[in-house]
């Protein structure tokens, strides 16, 4: 129980968010009260596996609670850990539009590590008007240039007390002058209900670029199509296996549990990449 415990400190099972789980098992504290899309809700553990899509191989397992935040949190430990004991070290990561995070994309950029993965960008707008990707980056002048060809800064002086300079960190927030957007003739296309345009980046905006240039390439599409040798390992995880449900309980028990499950299915794997010599026979 002490073991347990502890592991709830860890980012996986506990640290990883600051809201509070609407029901907490008495049982088994480390798991995480969630549904699957349109069915009940239960008490669960989430499996991630980092995967060798060359040969759909599984080089490491990790146990999470059943949220984004210890899910994403989970590769980090993953690559770390390969670089670690395997000295293993991806040109490219696939995964899905939950992994697409400002910080985890700038973490694998700093890294040298492609991100083939869709970005998670809520910038977009319904109404028709003008999105981010519409404006222009300045990265040398920092500043965004919209359609019409102004200019959006984030400051436009010189401040004496240096905590009202831009700090590098978190989200920015650049902003077109009013006496510019009231004349501008594109000013129904760009911020109807607003007295001039503000646009927001956010700390790693450079590389959520670099993921986007990516998304853009036809090795990005051969990636996506990689991505469902993933996806057939849980699917043959639950109904080959049958591991719908855990045996034992707290992180520790899921962990040995989906590591047991990863063995046998890299067993059963490597046996087809690797066939059994011919034996041959004296006359």
């Amino acid at each position: 129980m002490r073991e347990n415990f502890d592991t709830l400190d860890e980012a996986a099972f506990g640290a990883a968010s600051e809201v509070q789980p609407k029901f907490t098992s008495h049982s088994d504290p480390a798991s995480q009260w969630t549904a699957a899309r349109k069915g009940p809700a239960f008490f669960s553990y989430s499996d991630n596996y980092l995967i060798d899509t060359d040969h759909g191989v599984i080089v490491d397992v990790e146990a999470t609670r059943s949220i984004r935040q210890a899910e994403v949190g989970s590769t980090k430990t993953m690559l770390n850990r390969v670089k670690a004991k395997f000295d293993l070290h991806p040109e490219r990561l696939i995964a899905d539009t939950a992994y697409g995070t400002g910080p985890l994309l700038g973490w694998l950029v700093d890294r040298k590590i492609a991100p083939h993965i869709p970005v998670f960008d809520k910038s977009g707008r319904n109404d028709g008007t003008w999105t981010r990707a519409d404006f222009e980056w300045d990265a040398e002048n920092d500043q965004y240039i919209c359609p019409e060809g102004h200019a959006l800064k984030q400051f436009r002086r010189n401040y004496s007390d240096p905590t009202r300079g831009p700090t590098g960190k978190g989200t920015a927030r650049y902003r077109a002058l009013k006496d510019v957007c009231q004349v501008c003739p594109s000013k129904a296309k760009c911020c109807p209900r607003a007295d001039a345009r503000k646009i927001t980046r956010e700390e790693h905006e450079d590389a959520r670029q670099v993921a986007r240039n990516i998304a853009k390439t036809r090795q990005y599409d051969i990636s996506m199509k990689l991505r469902k040798k993933v996806e057939m390992l849980f699917a043959h995880l639950k109904r080959i296996l049958g591991l719908g449900r855990l045996r034992l309980r707290g992180p520790c028990g899921a962990n040995d549990e989906f590591l047991l499950a990863a063995t046998a299915q890299n067993l059963r794997k490597l046996a087809k990449i690797f066939p059994a010599p011919q034996q041959t026979r004296k006359a």
